[in-house]
């Protein structure tokens, strides 16, 4: 007994803090977030919008659940996860895609992406990322097929295109940027409704400010260096949604502060080195979805000093 009294205590960074914070209470946060985006995104396309997010909700909840049972694993599907990605997916997409492209994303994000990697928590990027790339790839027509809002004034009905960051869509005044008064897919129009969104995710503590600023600030920086319109670049395509709500997911952004700035920063740097000087004029996808795979260096690189763990500095906590 006094032998094992004598053992040194070993001090590990795995969380041992109760919490009544579960996961269903922040996927419910961050859908109430995704709230306004979706009210905006009724407003400007009507009802192919409401199609293409119940399609996109009730495809990637049918298909964990499908999984779950299969598989003989715990329902997660009420756990919120798989709602907030339909979601997501569908804020990726143009009202105009035919809605079996729909389920197919749905499938790739769901099945390929999260749970064939062990499920939530487990999976290596945001599964309506890659979702929405494979769409891209797969279906590029109708991936870039954009309609033009219900309430604009602009005299074009439907235009197919690289993205709305295209030389015709970059003459669009920062006030219809702002409030979505332009062709894009669902979520990414309106950068006010985006914003609300993001006050309510401070708010509530789901989310921190660090990822999303930093992310947003490297882009700004990058445009004012090459001589772009930092806040043209700063609301169009989807800079703010992945900012706000795919950057900061949990499972797939680093885990200490410095690293959430470093994860950003590469964002908003393959961002900008896409959409200034690559085929594609829109990057946010892709420079998530390759920060995504650099998430484990990160992390090894910015470790949280454990309670009563030595600094770098040396020395130790009392």
């Amino acid at each position: 007994m006094a032998e094992e009294r004598q053992k040194p205590l070993v001090l590990l960074a795995a969380p041992q803090i109760m919490s009544p914070v579960t996961t269903q209470v922040i996927m419910r946060n961050v859908l109430i977030a995704l709230a306004p985006a979706f009210v905006a995104s009724l407003a400007f396309f009507g009802l192919p919008a409401f199609l293409v997010c119940l399609t996109s909700v009730v495809s990637c909840v049918g298909f964990e659940y499908l999984w779950c049972r299969i598989r003989k694993l715990p329902n997660t599907a009420t756990d919120l996860s798989a709602a907030v990605t339909g979601v997501l997916l569908a804020f990726n997409l143009p009202s105009t895609i035919p809605l079996y492209m729909v389920v197919v994303g749905a499938f790739v994000a769901i099945i390929m992406t999260k749970e064939l990697f062990g499920g939530i928590g487990k999976n290596f990027a945001n599964p309506a990322i890659v979702g929405r790339i494979f769409l891209a790839v797969a279906f590029p027509v109708a991936m870039t097929t954009f309609v033009a809002p219900q309430i604009t004034l602009a005299p074009v009905d439907v235009v197919s295109s690289a993205t709305p960051l295209a030389p015709a869509a970059a003459a669009l005044a920062h006030l219809d940027l702002l409030l979505g008064l332009h062709m894009g897919v669902l979520g990414e129009t309106s950068a006010l409704a985006i914003l609300i969104g993001f006050v309510y995710l401070l708010a509530t503590k789901t989310i921190r400010w660090h990822a999303p600023v930093a992310y947003v600030a490297t882009v700004v920086v990058m445009s004012l260096i090459t001589g772009h319109d930092p806040v043209a670049q700063a609301l169009s395509g989807g800079l703010l949604l992945g900012a706000v709500f795919m950057v900061t997911d949990y499972t797939t952004s680093p885990s200490t502060v410095r690293g959430k700035v470093i994860f950003a920063i590469g964002c908003g740097i393959i961002t900008c080195l896409i959409r200034f000087w690559g085929n594609l004029n829109e990057g946010v996808a892709y420079s998530i979805l390759f920060m995504n795979l650099l998430v484990p260096y990160i992390d090894v690189l910015t470790p949280n000093t454990p309670v009563g763990g030595e600094h770098k500095r040396g020395g130790s906590n009392e």
